[in-house]
This record gives structure tokens, C-alpha cells and sequence, in this order.
């Protein structure tokens, strides 16, 4: 169970239920807490919490338990810790208010996740 396979497993998740301007960020270097950060939006509460049941249930299938959320009462910001992972779902505006990946990722590096995402056609 390597962080790639993780990573993987998160953005598919997140993909079925539709979530928005998913960025991967690898942080092992700069931070104790994990080694990436995979961040994410959704319009509304509703699809921001749809995405979190999505991930819980996608990575607890292939073996990786949530240690602890935050804020899903709320449905704003939802953040996930899955170890070597912890995932940020928010809520459109309020990932623009806190730019977290402009804060990590001027610290860590991006990591391609675009093979796992479903390119559609419109």
C-alpha cells in the first residue's frame, strides 16, 4: 500500500461524484503531519459531503481507515486524515478564502494525478 496507490484510490473516488480543481500535493519534505495533501471543491454542502461519503467509503473498501474528520457537520471544509494522506474537500468560496495549495504548494511539489481523472466530453 504505497501513497500513489492512496492517492489513486481518494481522486477516483472524488471524480465519480464530480469534484472540482483536484490538486495533489507532496509534502513529506515540509511537513510531519503527512506526505500529501490532496485538495478539492464542490459547489454546495450538499455535493462537498456526498464526495467525503465517496472517498470514506472507496478507501475504507480498499483497506485504508479514516483516523479522524473535521467539519462535516458543517459541510464546508471537510478534512479527512487517512495517515500518509489527508484529504481537504471544501466548499468553492471557502477554498478560495484559505488557498491552501498556494501555501503548500509553494512549499511541497505537485503530483500528476490527471491519468486517474475521467476526461469528458461536452
Amino acid at each position: 500500500m504505497t501513497l500513489e496507490n492512496m492517492l489513486e484510490v481518494a481522486v477516483k473516488a472524488a471524480d465519480t461524484k464530480r469534484a472540482e480543481d483536484l490538486v495533489a500535493i507532496d509534502i513529506h519534505e515540509v511537513s510531519l503531519v503527512a506526505d500529501a495533501f490532496l485538495i478539492l471543491d464542490a459547489p454546495t454542502n450538499r455535493q462537498v459531503l456526498a464526495i467525503v461519503d465517496e472517498i470514506e467509503d472507496k478507501m475504507a473498501e480498499a483497506g485504508y481507515p479514516l483516523f479522524k474528520h473535521e467539519g462535516r457537520n458543517e459541510g464546508e471544509w471537510v478534512l479527512m486524515n487517512f495517515g500518509d494522506l489527508i484529504v481537504h474537500v471544501f466548499k468553492k468560496e471557502i477554498r478560495s478564502f484559505y488557498g491552501l495549495e498556494k501555501l503548500w504548494g509553494a512549499q511541497g511539489q505537485d503530483i500528476d494525478i490527471e491519468q486517474w481523472l475521467v476526461k469528458e466530453d461536452f
